[in-house]
């Protein structure tokens, strides 16, 4: 625990200034040269460039267009459909023509990125995301490698403005998350400038970003997904100051933008140190790259050396366009009903309809404003496929409720589900987790059972006046916690669910999944502390579903055909833009050892990189295991 105390005070001291730069070698950047690169491309010495041969060339191989305002084209069925898409630069901001010359040099390149970097930092200056980050601190296992010994758990929203500043959402754990980890500082994740902690990385440097503070070396060509990319180091000058960026960036070629960030901060000041971070931007509106994924490592378990810092961590962005209520979008919520009932037979509600109707309105009101806080995902094509799993309990167990039953998507990590009214609410990361089909029946029918028993919660919030919070007040606003007799009943309930659906004959799995969870429960505090719902293991012991962690066999590392949980981000990927919630597409990868497994961990981000409007979407998924592929339906 001191090594963390250390490490987020070393964070905390840094004031990370400006960063230098140097004009590049001059190299010319020829049609020809702008071919794709071979297999294996090698690193180019400044001012060598040579052209591909010309039956190598790509359609992409003329040089791009300036970045001036384009047309927008259509969105791919992946990303919004196209009304959507279309309305989407409305509240994006507008690309700001360049006043350089379309670059033929090198030289010419580094000042286009320069200015497009700069150009980012004042468009997204009154956004105002949420960001999380998720720390796993790592010990050394002989048979598995670096796992998690604990783990630490941050959210709050970023003011990207000139004092880059942040707001905690988990206020409750402030205190204490300080005086573990920080040492009493007052001010969790206080940034100047430059964005420290875990999402320092979102700009390179925010007000030095230029050639006298910072020399750029030409390395070579190399795709990042569907995006050909230019590739710099960049160094600090000497006597440039102290926390200057020092690594490499990737920078497309056809706008000149930064999307992608590789390195530290130095020199670091006497008595701190700086972390690594690879941070990734997603091409979500016309004309900028916006920071999106930031990952960051620290430790070396090779033989004889002794870490003071172990440590993976990811840092994920979303919800640059959280509608702000005010003058603007006041006529936007208006809702016109040109169709009027006026049957004679029409009554007033019953009793038991007007209680039905107050639930709903109460369900309503929270979905709406977890959403507007950028805790949920907009109704997506996640919902329709939890929502098919749940019209399977219902279906086989010949459930017929007067309300339908509805499913979100929970953008956080922490595993949790809830449900408030009809309903169910699943986090980004529980899905994540879970191996298979069968394991998302049995969370989702917990939260079933609730419903069917009448464990009817949030009915207080059908008052509109309880909605009047600010966002990063939401978790002591709300919650949805059952009692411990709910809590037994549902569990009971659910497992007679599962036993009458199609899911009967795989609860194997799903003991097996409860089995890993007990396995790092005891060192993944923070990944099972849930801030809206009731937790699903309490100090150390699951509890939820306990009577099927008993079926299926036993836990086996060395069986690699035996896949008991995923790693954290293999299933659900967000836009950073809108919050959108999708499934991801991924490759099954083959599993070659004990350690390929990671159940629960933290892996580094590698999304696949396309441009907004192109027909391949932003992939947010790291390479994980052969089962890391979406739940079949």
């Amino acid at each position: 625990m001191r090594t963390c105390k250390s490490m987020f005070t070393a964070a905390l001291l840094v004031t990370v200034s400006a960063a230098a730069q140097q004009p590049a070698e001059s190299q010319s950047l020829s049609p020809a040269a702008n071919g794709p690169l071979p297999t294996q491309a090698q690193p180019l010495s400044v001012g060598t460039v040579p052209p591909l041969p010309p039956d190598k060339a790509s359609p992409e191989s003329t040089p791009a267009a300036p970045a001036t305002a384009a047309p927008a084209p259509a969105a791919p069925a992946s990303q919004p459909s196209a009304p959507q898409a279309q309305a989407q630069p409305v509240t994006a901001p507008s690309p700001t023509p360049s006043a350089l010359p379309q670059p033929t040099t090198m030289d010419q390149v580094v000042d286009r990125f320069i200015e497009r970097e700069h150009g980012l930092i004042k468009a997204l200056a009154t956004r105002t995301p949420v960001v999380e980050t998720y720390l796993q601190n790592l010990t050394a296992d002989p048979q598995l490698g670096p796992v998690p010994s604990e783990d630490h758990y941050f959210l709050g929203r970023m003011d990207m403005g000139e004092t880059v500043d942040r707001k905690d959402y988990l206020k409750d754990e402030e205190k204490s998350m300080q005086e573990r980890l920080l040492g009493g500082v007052k001010k969790l994740y206080k940034v100047q400038y430059q964005p420290l902690g875990f999402s320092w990385m979102v700009y390179a440097d925010r007000t030095d970003f230029d050639r006298s503070h910072y020399e750029f070396h030409y390395i070579r060509r190399e795709f990042l997904g569907d995006v050909r990319c230019l590739v710099f180091d960049v160094t600090p000058k000497k006597g440039s100051g102290k926390g200057r960026f020092l690594g490499r960036v990737w920078v497309e070629d056809q706008d000149y933008n930064i999307v992608r960030l590789n390195g530290t901060y130095a020199p670091a000041p006497r008595n701190s140190f700086f972390f690594h971070m690879d941070s990734w931007r997603l091409n979500l509106i016309p004309g900028y790259w916006v920071p999106a994924y930031i990952y960051s490592e620290e430790g070396d378990f090779s033989a004889g050396v002794k870490n003071k810092t172990a440590f993976k961590a990811q840092t994920r962005i979303w919800g640059y366009d959280l509608k702000k209520g005010g003058k603007d979008d006041e006529l936007t919520q208006i809702r016109v009903d040109s169709v009027k009932d006026e049957t004679p037979t029409q009554q007033d509600a019953s009793p038991l309809q007007a209680e039905r109707q107050w639930q709903q309105q109460a369900e309503d009101n929270v979905i709406e404003r977890l959403t507007r806080a950028g805790l949920v995902a907009p109704e997506g094509d996640v919902d329709h496929i939890l929502q098919t799993v749940v019209n399977n309990l219902l279906v086989t167990n010949n459930i017929d409720l007067p309300r339908p039953v509805r499913t979100r998507v929970l953008l956080t990590a922490p595993l949790e589900t809830f449900s408030v009214g009809n309903t169910i609410v699943i986090s980004r990361g529980l899905i994540d987790v879970l191996p298979d089909e069968a394991s998302l029946a049995a969370v989702l029918s917990h939260e079933l059972a609730h419903i069917v028993l009448g464990h009817n919660l949030g009915s207080k919030y059908a008052f509109n006046d309880r909605m009047l919070f600010s966002d990063d007040s939401t978790y002591s606003n709300l919650g949805f916690k059952h009692i411990p007799e709910e809590e037994t009943a549902a569990d009971k309930k659910a497992i007679d669910l599962l036993n009458n659906s199609p899911y009967a004959q795989k609860l194997d799995n799903v003991g097996l999944f409860l089995k890993a969870l007990q396995n790092r429960a005891a060192n993944l505090n923070a990944l099972l502390t849930t801030h809206l719902g009731n937790p699903l293991a309490e100090g150390g012991t699951v509890n939820r579903l306990a009577a099927l962690a008993t079926k299926g066999p036993a836990l086996d590392n060395n069986k690699l055909d035996q896949v008991a949980a995923l790693p954290l981000g293999g299933r659900v990927k967000i836009n950073p833009w809108d919050d959108k919630a999708e499934m991801v597409k991924t490759t099954p990868v083959a599993i070659t050892s004990a350690r390929d497994k990671m159940p629960f961990e933290v892996t580094p981000f590698y999304p696949r990189l396309a441009r907004w409007g192109s027909q391949t979407a932003p992939s947010a998924a790291p390479a994980t295991s052969a089962a890391n592929t979406p739940a079949s339906n």
